[in-house]
């Protein structure tokens, strides 16, 4: 359930961030929670091997490289969902830094806790 919540919560920030960041376009909630699932997905399982795979570049540069791997996944997402589209590596940056502050915020505002773990304890 906790799951389902937190894909929820991800669809309204992308729908919100979508409205106010350029050059980010979601057509309408559905396509937002489609966006929700498919960075799910990709942060659970391609991210990883990016980051696994950059760990020189990502050491080099103190780890700012890893701001850049979550931009190509909202770039990816964007080329996955037919109904929403990224103009480019910058609006995806721009995108993906605002969205992890306003997912924040609504986890904050909705009592999702980071770890779900602690549902079983």
């Amino acid at each position: 359930m906790n799951f389902i919540i937190k894909i929820l919560i991800s669809a309204l920030a992308v729908f919100l961030v979508a409205q106010i960041a350029p050059g980010v376009e979601v057509t309408g909630y559905v396509p937002a929670i489609l966006v929700a699932v498919v960075l799910a997905f990709l942060n659970q399982i391609v991210k990883p091997i990016f980051t696994i795979l950059t760990i020189p570049i990502t050491i080099f540069t103190l780890g700012f490289f890893l701001l850049a791997i979550n931009a190509f996944m909202i770039m990816l997402a964007g080329k996955l969902v037919p109904d929403f589209h990224v103009n480019g590596f910058w609006p995806a940056l721009l995108f993906s830094l605002i969205l992890s502050v306003i997912t924040s915020i609504l986890n904050g505002l909705f009592g999702v806790r980071a770890d779900e773990n602690r549902d079983s304890q």
